[in-house]
């Protein structure tokens, strides 16, 4: 690993175990065993390290969403890929937090926007088996807003001062979104 690698994985550390607000120069050149000068003349700035880390966080979540096994039907692929979202959340809360504040702060961070393009190809292939009711943009939205709603319960249970969202919990959010998502036939209905 070079220097410039050992700095991002220290940095993506430091995020996951203290969170941005606690993020310090300091705290990563000691991880990675570097001097401050060494840091900035790599990144230039703590900024310019953590725009990094945020990029390789993002760059890793897109990695592990291209790597999962999908399934053939759209739907259950859309519900993987909004529960691989939530996994990734639940296991590195802090550093998700900071992921989605840089993209709150008006950040562009290529591996983001193809994370959120795979998005749309996966309800856009429930478009295409004449599945889909709303528009695909708007059940994109809708699936993004709710995976974020559940991960967002991750990265707050120590604030709310709670135990992480229960299984049970985290599917209603998912089967509401579903729900909105998707064309579905009253049962016992015949024509």
């Amino acid at each position: 690993m070079d220097t410039r690698d050992t700095l991002v994985a220290a940095a993506l550390k430091v995020l996951e175990d203290e969170g941005e607000a606690q993020f310090s120069t300091r705290r990563v050149c000691a991880i990675a065993n570097v001097t401050a000068p060494t840091l900035y003349h790599h990144y230039g700035s703590a900024d310019g390290l953590l725009s990094a880390a945020i990029a390789e966080a993002f760059a890793q979540f897109l990695e592990s969403k291209r790597a999962a096994v999908q399934s053939a039907d759209p739907v259950t692929a859309l519900c993987e890929g909004w529960d691989d979202c939530v996994h990734f959340a639940a296991a590195r809360p802090r550093l998700y937090a900071a992921m989605m504040s840089r993209i709150l702060g008006g950040a562009e961070i290529p591996a983001a926007a193809q994370a959120f393009a795979l998005l749309i190809e996966r309800v856009a292939a429930i478009a295409t088996e004449g599945r889909l009711a709303p528009s695909v943009e708007e059940a994109a939205d809708l699936a993004w807003a709710s995976a974020n709603a559940a991960s967002l319960l991750h990265v707050t249970a120590r604030l709310r001062k709670t135990a992480p969202p229960t299984s049970a919990v985290l599917e209603q959010i998912r089967e509401g979104a579903m729900r909105s998502i998707l064309k579905y036939e009253p049962k016992g209905r015949t024509q």
